[in-house]
């Protein structure tokens, strides 16, 4: 793989850490500012709707300039977001800066995963956007708890200020490995927003939507899930969120793997396992050492669908595929949203906090028969083409290509 891959991860750890570490930091940031912790979380909400709507606004900027010239000026909007969060004097000014770093974020990823498959051969490249995203995963076991302990210990300023220089280091990775290809010629703005009438893109991101959304519908309420129902002291989440983050690297790099080979049985497996562990953990919660496991499954099994998701986005939206694979992240963060919310209202409606995980169950499921119906629908449109294909004097009994519909 290419030392070009390691620059991407490292901003990915950067905005993966950026992401995830206020999580852990609320009261303290509310303390501070002077804000009560639900308000607090409107840094969470605010980041979230801010990758959803800049992802293809940044893309869309970005379609004159060469996409290294555009990953760096993603990594200086990413550290002025997180300059800003810093030195805050007030909450309105923090959410500002939260809302700068998250216009980066959908952006940086879907760009991102272009260059890393422009890198590599063609069957390599499930792998090399899995290595990208390793720095999102990586970012859950080191950058997020080393993040939440020194913003306790040291100030939450302090963790602002080192993700901020995560992002310089990231800019510098960038410019330095990062070859400086130039944007397709031929390929218009027009070109990116018709890659959208594919209608396996917009499949590929309706399983985005299911397919994380049940993740995070048991995620989101994991320190109530784990306090409440598993018995685990308070002390215990941080390091159940290191299992969770353990698993979504172990699954990243599968995924990533058999992608490459057998992308539709790889995305449809993790899809279906998902599933039924939600299922299962939806009643197996009370258990300490079923809750442990089932925490990382649902992290394993749920970042194994991302570079298959990926890549088909990639795939199928070919001729033009920087917006779309960008849309793509923002739909992950649509699922996050979405999962939060129907989430919360089964809790709401007192059943209990184990409830979030039918919720993903549910969510996970509909994304399984999304991706089984794609499949279907795109082996079809390949045995139609073939039948209906000219037939050449020198091939007339020449068979179709194994594999020609594989994904």
């Amino acid at each position: 793989m290419p030392l070009a891959l390691l620059a991407l991860a490292i901003g990915a750890f950067g905005i993966g850490t950026t992401e995830f570490v206020i999580m852990g930091l609320l009261p303290q940031v509310g303390a501070d500012l002077g804000v009560s912790v639900p308000t607090a979380g409107f840094l969470v909400t605010g980041y979230a709707l801010g990758v959803m709507i800049g992802a293809p606004i940044m893309t869309v900027l970005g379609t004159r300039i060469s996409r290294k010239n555009m990953l760096m000026l993603l990594m200086g909007l990413f550290i002025a977001g997180n300059v800003i969060s810093a030195v805050a004097p007030v909450f309105v000014v923090m959410l500002l800066g939260r809302v700068v770093a998250s216009l980066a974020h959908g952006a940086f990823f879907g760009i991102g995963s272009v260059v890393a498959a422009e890198l590599v051969a063609p069957e390599k490249k499930a792998g090399a956007i899995s290595m990208m995203f390793t720095g999102l995963t990586v970012a859950n076991v080191v950058g997020v708890p080393v993040g939440t302990y020194v913003g306790q210990s040291a100030g939450w300023r302090v963790t602002f200020l080192i993700v901020a220089a995560l992002g310089v280091l990231g800019l510098a990775g960038v410019a330095k490995l990062v070859p400086d290809v130039p944007k397709p010629e031929g390929v218009r703005l027009r070109d990116e927003v018709a890659a959208f009438r594919n209608g396996q893109v917009v499949l590929a991101m309706a399983m985005t939507v299911l397919g994380f959304g049940g993740v995070f519908a048991a995620i989101t309420y994991i320190a109530p899930m784990m306090t409440e129902v598993s018995g685990f002291a308070e002390s215990s989440v941080t390091w159940l969120m290191v299992v969770f983050g353990a698993g979504m690297v172990v699954g990243n790099l599968i995924g990533g793997r058999y992608a490459d080979r057998k992308l539709m049985p790889m995305l449809c497996t993790a899809l279906g396992g998902l599933a039924v562990v939600l299922l299962l953990f939806t009643f197996l919660a009370s258990g300490k050492a079923t809750a442990v496991v089932a925490v990382f499954l649902i992290g394993a099994l749920g970042f194994a669908t991302v570079p298959p998701l990926q890549k088909r986005v990639l795939d199928h939206a070919h001729g033009a595929p920087t917006l779309a694979s960008a849309a793509n992240i923002g739909a992950f963060n649509l699922g996050n949203a979405l999962a939060a919310w129907l989430g919360g209202l089964v809790i709401s409606a007192r059943l209990g906090y184990a409830a979030p995980n039918a919720v993903g169950a549910v969510l996970a499921a509909a994304a399984l028969v999304l991706a089984v119906v794609s499949h279907r629908l795109e082996r079809r449109s390949a045995r139609t083409g073939a039948a209906t294909a000219p037939a050449r004097p020198d091939a007339a009994a020449a068979p179709v290509p194994a594999g020609s519909a594989h994904s």
